[in-house]
């Protein structure tokens, strides 16, 4: 895997998330927390001149208290974030899962591209998308 990388879902944002990945095995671990050491285990031969992985976690901003357990066994794990913004996540649930370097790469599809919904004007979507990216930026700055 030269140059490539690829993400696992781990703990998704979804609110079903729980219904398969939060189910115990028999060591008592939740599914979520099994998977991330997989990835752990099959990223360690691929790090990257500051230490990440090319195998990254897909772990859900709407799960702060999963998403701060998984940093803490995942230190050089690149995080996909979605569930930022419509789905509920702030930065403030996303304080604990920077990890040295930054490694999460939070994403807001709905929050940016329907944020001219607030005020009902299809017209103004640019203007719009731009200060949802803007109070996403501040958000997020606040806390890391």
């Amino acid at each position: 895997m030269r140059d490539k990388g690829l993400f696992v879902l781990v703990k998704t944002s979804n609110k079903g998330s729980s219904d398969i990945q939060d189910v115990l095995l028999q060591n008592g671990k939740p599914i979520y927390s099994h998977v991330g050491e997989l990835v752990c285990k099959w990223g360690e031969s691929f790090a990257g001149r500051f230490g990440y992985s090319a195998i990254g976690a897909v772990v859900g901003a709407t799960h702060p208290k999963e998403a701060a357990e998984l940093r803490k066994s995942m230190p050089k794990t690149f995080f996909l974030v979605p569930g930022y913004g419509a789905q509920g996540g702030s930065g403030k649930d996303l304080r604990d899962i920077w990890g040295e370097n930054y490694g999460a790469i939070v994403n807001s599809s709905r929050g940016i591209t329907g944020a001219w919904q607030k005020s009902g004007n299809e017209k103004e979507f640019a203007l719009a998308a731009r200060e949802a990216v803007l109070e996403m930026k501040a958000d997020l700055g606040a806390w890391y």
